[in-house]
């Protein structure tokens, strides 16, 4: 059968196990769709969470919905695995908790991603970034410096890193690790891994981690981890720290400094037998650059800012500088935010880097702006 012919065989299938949020899902609008309940929908638009009035007949009808689904993809959902995380073939990702663990009900999160490829420019007039920003970010593609993106679950994480993918310079290997396939990335030479989970028997497992391990035997120039969440940080770490510049990662934290404290946390469950100091000190010279981007009140995601890596101190405390921050936002009578993200006055250490290359970004670029 052919890729196409299975791909329809699908959608037909999953039309039927998900009939009373279909239409939800079919929705280019709607990001996300949350069943609390059978009869508790919820739905992600814009940026907002809204009530839905659609729902299942009742808690069965949910139940049979995410064992059709785990069947479909090869995993199962029951007393004995009560958790289902999995990515659809048409590029959903699907998360299922039944009872008792789902005190209200089988409980299901399907996350859909956008096929659009994002550019600096759309970022620019979402007022997700300014031009200088954008700027300012591309040579740091175009420099090889390591990236780390920092943000809370939704706040754009995934989308940020696919643009700063896309910005990286022709000629080289990209090796992509991801636990699911998210990352949109238009480049020639890429390689994409994507983890498997064990099997119904507890085996067959390949992690991040080994994925990781495999690509440094596999001549990367660049590695790309979607999502660093477990003891793989010390591997990117050290791959960083070995010649492989201009790696990036995604991280959950709520500022650049918080990113930084929990790659070190993340990277210590790893067995090593580096000591804290050492480690310390790899995470310190091995990650360049943190951009934190963050979902506001008003539904719109925008970078708060973008802060360079220094090391860190002798009290073990990581030396975070900001480079660029967002300015206090301002409540508009329409609900919405306004607010800039502007440079603090502290130039990258790696000016002299911008300059011998002759990139078109002067110092005057990192100076605080008077009002006018």
């Amino acid at each position: 059968m052919s890729q196409d012919n299975q791909g329809s065989v699908f959608e037909a299938a999953i039309k039927n196990f998900l009939a009373p949020i279909w239409d939800l899902l079919k929705d280019d609008s709607v990001t996300e769709v949350m069943v609390n309940r059978h009869d508790e929908i919820w739905i992600e638009k814009g940026g907002k969470v809204y009530k839905s009035e659609t729902s299942f007949s009742d808690e069965d009808s949910v139940r049979a919905a995410a064992n059709n689904i785990a069947q479909s993809v090869g995993r199962r959902i029951d007393d004995q695995n009560p958790r289902l995380d999995a990515r659809l073939p048409n590029g959903y990702r699907i998360h299922a908790v039944i009872p008792p663990c789902a005190r209200k009900g089988t409980t299901i999160a399907i996350r859909k991603f956008s096929t659009t490829q994002f550019t600096f420019e759309d970022y620019i007039r979402f007022g997700t970034m300014t031009l200088d920003v954008a700027r300012f970010l591309d040579i740091c593609m175009k420099l090889g410096k390591n990236i780390l993106v920092s943000g809370g679950t939704g706040s754009g994480k995934t989308t940020l890193l696919s643009v700063l993918c896309n910005r990286i310079p022709k000629g080289q290997r990209i090796i992509v690790i991801e636990d699911s396939s998210e990352l949109q990335i238009n480049y020639e030479h890429v390689v994409f891994f994507e983890t498997r989970m064990a099997n119904e028997l507890g085996e067959g497992e390949v992690s991040i981690q080994d994925l990781l391990k495999s690509s440094l035997r596999l001549r990367p120039d660049r590695i790309i981890v979607g999502e660093v969440r477990g003891g793989e940080a010390l591997e990117l770490v050290q791959a960083m720290n070995t010649g492989h510049k201009g790696c990036l990662g995604t991280v959950h934290a709520n500022s650049p400094q918080d990113a930084i404290v929990r790659l070190e946390a993340l990277a210590q469950g790893a067995d090593s037998q580096l000591s804290e100091k050492a480690l310390q000190h790899q995470i310190g010279s091995a990650i360049d650059i943190v951009v934190q981007i963050s979902r506001y009140p008003d539904g719109s995601r925008r970078i708060g800012s973008v802060a360079e890596v220094l090391g860190v101190n002798d009290k073990g405390v990581y030396q975070v500088t900001d480079i660029y921050s967002l300015d206090r936002l301002v409540k508009k009578p329409d609900g919405s935010y306004s607010g800039v993200i502007k440079p603090v006055g502290v130039e990258p250490t790696f000016m002299k880097e911008i300059v011998d290359h002759q990139f078109p970004f002067p110092r005057e670029k990192f100076k605080i702006k008077s009002a006018a």
